[in-house]
């Protein structure tokens, strides 16, 4: 019998990671075609926008976060007995924190560019602060970056000092004495991650409000030739993206919540986290009209390349049947 159940845990994991697998490459595909697009247009002396930077820097920033996360999934479920691999877990688990605080700063980042540039306010400091932003995009990357940079380093320093050094460290017992999470890092999360949470939910709300009064009054003005997808569009865009981030947010404070009060590891809540940032970057293609454009043009590529294949196989085929024949 416990044969049996141990057969069916390592099937179970064995599924968890086939899926973290398929998570990663089409997340590594689809961030890797964002990037491209928009460093080739860098270096061919094309123009570059402030969001073509935030984007580039957040699908550089998930392509990190989802091969850090998934190769830390494959070590805790398949070597997670090695005792000397503990400190490489720390270290991974870490770096895969870092990366999620860029992830949440870059998107509130474009949520609070958007709606500078989009909403219609003329105040003086309104117009100061999109100038600002926009021209100095750049510096509000790094220093996405260099805070995430501080506040992971820190947790991680006194995660990895008192589970290393202090001798704490034990998956075996689910009670609040084995550490599997430091409160630290718990704290940490909730209090970094609430940060660019709140400033991109402010944005959004203000942003959606203001294109849903401005579409109202559109509706019943009498130039009737005048065309709202654009605007329902920008609408749907905010909606998806500050949808997405909620769950994302409390989809890993859920996640660190069990893992500090019960010592439990939701694989398959990590692996659902992990489709998410994909998801949403095809959201952002879609939407896009440049990165729309040229997905379009690398997917009649590989369909053209696909008939060109099949029509050659089959003249092959009716060759060797033309030689075959008496």
């Amino acid at each position: 019998m416990a044969d049996s159940t141990e057969g069916d845990t390592d099937v179970l994991h064995l599924g968890f990671l086939v899926l973290a697998l398929i998570a990663l490459i089409a997340g590594l595909v689809i961030h890797s075609f964002i990037i491209g697009v928009n460093v080739t247009d860098w270096w061919k002396g094309r123009p570059v926008t402030a969001v073509d930077h935030i984007v580039t820097s957040l699908g550089i920033s998930r392509m990190c976060s989802q091969s850090i996360a998934t190769l830390g999934l494959f070590l805790i479920t398949l070597f997670s007995s090695i005792q000397h691999l503990r400190a490489v877990i720390l270290t991974m688990a870490g770096l895969s924190n870092f990366f999620m605080y860029v992830n949440y700063w870059l998107t509130s980042l474009l949520s609070i560019l958007f709606y500078l540039k989009i909403s219609n306010l003329q105040t003086r400091l309104f117009l100061y602060l999109r100038r600002m932003i926009v021209d100095k995009t750049v510096y509000f990357i790094v220093a996405a970056v260099l805070l995430s940079a501080v506040s992971s380093g820190i947790t991680f320093m006194k995660t990895f000092t008192k589970n290393i050094y202090g001798g704490t460290y034990n998956t075996m017992k689910a009670n609040f004495s084995t550490n599997c999470t430091s409160f630290g890092l718990i704290f940490s999360f909730t209090i970094v991650a609430s940060i660019p949470m709140f400033f991109s939910c402010i944005s959004s709300v203000l942003l959606f409000t203001s294109l849903y009064h401005h579409t109202a009054k559109m509706k019943m003005s009498s130039n009737l030739s005048i065309k709202l997808e654009t605007y329902y569009s920008v609408m749907k865009f905010i909606s998806f993206t500050l949808i997405y981030k909620t769950i994302y947010y409390f989809g890993f404070f859920t996640c660190t919540f069990f893992n500090y009060f019960y010592c439990a590891r939701l694989v398959w809540l990590y692996i659902v986290l992990e489709f998410l940032p994909a998801l949403h970057s095809c959201y952002l293609i879609y939407r896009t009209a440049k990165l729309r454009s040229q997905m379009s043009k690398a997917l009649q590529v590989v369909t053209d390349f696909l008939l060109q294949r099949k029509s050659f196989c089959y003249r092959l085929e009716m060759s060797e049947n033309a030689l075959l024949t008496p």
